[in-house]
């Protein structure tokens, strides 16, 4: 029997109940289609939570205030309201810890904001001049703050893309204006390049002012609410973790094996976790879908059973003019690789079509990948062969005479 005739024969019997196959077909589609989309989703979100923490600043190390009580990423004894990092602890790391690039000096905080009858509660982070190039702030129009801003206690405000929409009509230049914080009036010198939001905060909603300026004006302390590190690259990050460490320890006079009253956050840490976070949660996605794969499979299956039941005479008869046991095989197992394939091609363009759909829509960032798409074929093809061999066995090994009986 030649792959011709076998081919001929499959579509006349799949063809005869077209009903029954497309159902079959159907159920393949929706397995396919669905490990295609959400494993996208996932992979999509992977990419995001990636980039939102990479945007905040590259090699980055961010020493915080308060003492951690345990491992991870706990809640921290006093973190928030602890009053333990000075400007003279981010001037030695920048001037005694090696491999440093950079170190920007925070005081952060939220206050109500007015300008021209219009008002926002929103972040006022003072900062350092070196900030930008730290956390990888673009400016978009007009400048940031100065050292000789700082030194001068200057009243002058950067401002962020959704700060602007919020305190000023749509089409007013922003740099020039005047806004008052807590009574004070700032001049607006500049405005950032949108980030977007990154985790629980929008780092597009936020006012920048010089950080001498925030700590005797704002806070009215200059105790600092961060100070952030970059590293020269990130494989000496550690190392000037653990430099950094060493060095605030003996400043603040913390006896070895005492809790510290502060703690440094690494970057590299804290995106290895993230990743591994939705990495999980995308497998447990293509798990599901999966699971609607494996009932396809069954489907396919019960399927093929069922034809090998009615077409027991048809088998018997080939068998008695010299069809071989190999050739019966054969015929039913392309039939349920087949139906699989065919399921499997209109789930992938169908899972395809969903995954670009949703982000086009802006629901969620996909992330389609070839990878994904070849497994899920793979899948389909590997599930009509796993499924589709017991009916086929099951049909070879008929005896022709209790076939020919059978009614």
């Amino acid at each position: 029997m030649t792959l011709k005739d076998t081919l001929e024969e499959t579509y006349a019997a799949l063809s005869a109940n077209k009903v029954r196959s497309g159902l079959t077909v159907l159920g393949i589609v929706i397995g396919i289609s669905s490990v295609i989309a959400l494993v996208s989703i996932g992979q999509g979100a992977q990419s995001s939570v990636s980039a939102s923490i990479q945007s905040i600043g590259s090699n980055l190390l961010i020493v915080m205030p308060g003492s951690q009580r345990g491992p991870g990423f706990q809640a921290s004894a006093g973190r928030g309201s602890a009053k333990t990092l000075t400007q003279g602890d981010a001037d030695a790391i920048a001037s005694t810890v090696s491999s440093v690039q950079s170190v920007a000096s925070e005081i952060t905080g939220r206050y109500q904001v007015t300008a021209a009858g219009t008002n926002t509660n929103t972040t006022v982070d003072g900062v350092s001049s070196s900030y930008p190039q730290v956390r990888n702030v673009q400016v978009d129009e007009g400048s940031f703050i100065s050292d000789e801003q700082n030194q001068s206690l200057a009243k002058v405000a950067v401002l962020g893309p959704t700060t602007v929409s919020d305190l000023f009509a749509t089409g007013t230049e922003a740099v020039g204006q005047t806004i008052r914080i807590k009574g004070m009036e700032f001049k607006v010198i500049g405005t950032t390049v949108s980030k977007g939001g990154s985790g629980f905060s929008n780092q597009d909603d936020i006012i920048y002012i010089p950080v001498q300026t925030a700590a005797r004006f704002l806070s009215g302390d200059s105790h600092l609410s961060t100070i952030d590190i970059q590293a020269t690259d990130a494989n000496s990050m550690t190392q000037v973790q653990t430099d950094a460490t060493t060095l605030l320890s003996t400043r603040h006079n913390i006896a070895s094996g005492a809790s510290a009253d502060f703690s440094i956050l690494n970057q590299a840490d804290i995106l290895a976790t993230a990743s591994s976070v939705t990495q999980t949660f995308t497998i447990l996605l293509g798990a599901v879908a999966g699971i609607s794969l494996l009932v396809g499979g069954i489907g396919i299956m019960n399927m093929m059973l069922t034809t090998v039941t009615e077409r027991t005479r048809e088998i018997g008869l080939r068998k008695a003019i010299g069809a071989k046991k190999s050739d019966i095989n054969r015929q039913f197992l392309i039939e349920a690789v087949t139906l699989t394939l065919i399921g499997g091609t209109i789930g992938v363009a169908l899972g395809s079509g969903i995954s670009l759909l949703v982000s086009a829509l802006g629901v969620v960032q996909t992330s389609l990948s070839f990878s994904s798409i070849a497994l899920a074929f793979g899948v389909s093809a590997a599930i009509g062969i796993a499924f589709g061999y017991y009916p086929a066995q099951r049909a070879a090994t008929l005896n022709p005479i209790d076939a020919l009986r059978y009614e």
